[in-house]
This record gives C-alpha cells, structure tokens and sequence, in this order.
C-alpha cells in the first residue's frame, strides 16, 4: 500500500514538473518569436512594374531589395538595405507595431525570471505559496499584455497592407515609386504572431494549472491552525 501511494505521489509530483518545464520552455519559445518579428523583413511584400526592381521587403525599420545591375555586361542582382527614417512616411500602423512589438520583447524577460524563480522555489521545497503565486501572478499578467500587443501589431498590420489603403510610402530617392505597385503579396509575420499569441496561452494555461495546486495548500495551514488549540484542551 505504501509502494502504491509513493508511485501515484511520484507520478503526481512528475506530472507537475512537465508543466512548469513546458510552460518555460513556450516562454522561451514566445522571447525568441517576438525577436524573429521585430527583425523581420517580411512586414510587407510588395511586387512592381518595374524590371530593374521587382520586389520590395519592408520591416519594421528596414526595406530590403535586390536590384539588377549591369556589370562589365553581365546583369546582377546586388542585395540593397535602406533605413525607413524620417525621409520616408511611416504608416501610423508601422509606427505603432514598431513600439507594440518592442514592448513585447521588454515584457517576455518578466515572465521568464518569475517563472523560472517560482520553479526554483519548487526545487529547494521551499515553503512560500504565498511568492509563488505571486511570481506566477506576474507572469500570467505579462503574458497577457504580451499577447495583446502581438495580436494588435501583426493585425492592424495585416489588415491595413491587404485589405485597405496604407499610408506608407517610399522617399523621393527610391528607385522605384509606390504609383508602379502591382500587387501586395502575403507574408508569414500575420501566422507567426499567432503563433506566438496561441502559445503564450498555452504558457497561461498551464501556470493557471500551478496556480491551482498551490491554492489548496495555502488553505490547508489556516484549518490545522485552527484544530491545534482544540487538541490541546
């Protein structure tokens, strides 16, 4: 009887240990998400009517493309990197996913020195429910602003690009001008910020979980406080 309560205990106390490892490890994976959109250059994909310059690759702070040269006879594609500074006109939805995204970045290190301070409180058994949730309270909070602030990013982004009018546009210096754009082509940044939105829930979800357990202990202490003077009269 003894054998079989210490292997449901230690099939209990595993189980607890899959989900505190897999909600850090979807943390983690959400950091390195959020750093993949802030530096990508897929924001925007749009193709001209223009031989030389057929595709432009618009970032957050960047455009990419690959202009034909002729060299010596011979036509290349030669890589070109142009910053979107104050001689371009920014979009106000470009403008706001640059500050979203980058909050979001900023707030996802929170969530990984809370969470993995609760898991090391687990694994010295030390005794503070109390800390405990509060890390995982800090950590849930976060995860939420984090998912807000992708969502409305890569969709206010998606939305605007393909299906309404943008105010972007390239400065005069620009090989090519925005009157010769033929088509505006999907990207992967949309699907990979929901992505990262369905796996800080699942973050979420599972500290909930943590949460859960932890509660029960908090309210046993307060009964066996109670019961110890009775015991003694």
């Amino acid at each position: 009887m003894y054998k079989f309560t210490y292997n449901v205990q230690s099939s209990a106390e595993a189980k607890e240990w899959i989900f505190r490892l897999a909600s850090l490890l979807c943390s983690f994976m959400v950091w390195g998400f959020g750093i993949s959109l802030a530096t990508s250059r897929y924001w925007r994909l749009w193709e001209f009517n223009n031989k030389a310059l057929q595709l432009v690759y618009i970032g957050l702070w960047e455009a990419y493309y690959y202009q034909e040269v002729n060299k010596s006879g011979s036509i290349t594609r030669v890589p070109v990197h142009s910053a979107m500074n104050s001689s371009w006109t920014i979009s106000l939805e470009i403008e706001y996913a640059r500050g979203l995204i980058l909050l979001a970045n900023f707030m996802q290190p929170i969530v990984l020195i809370f969470s993995s301070v609760a898991i090391m409180v687990c694994w010295i058994r030390a005794p503070y429910p109390d800390f405990m949730m509060l890390c995982y309270n800090t950590s849930v909070l976060f995860l939420v602003l984090n998912i807000i602030c992708t969502v409305l990013a890569v969709s206010w982004n998606h939305v605007v690009d393909l299906y309404g009018e943008s105010t972007l546009d390239f400065p005069p210096t620009f090989p090519v001008g925005k009157d010769d754009l033929l088509r505006k082509q999907k990207t992967h940044v949309f699907p990979l910020g929901m992505l990262t939105a369905v796996l800080s829930a699942i973050s979420i979800i599972m500290l909930l979980y943590e949460m859960w357990l932890i509660r029960p202990k908090t309210r046993v202490k307060p009964v066996a406080a109670m019961k110890q003077p009775h015991q003694k009269t």
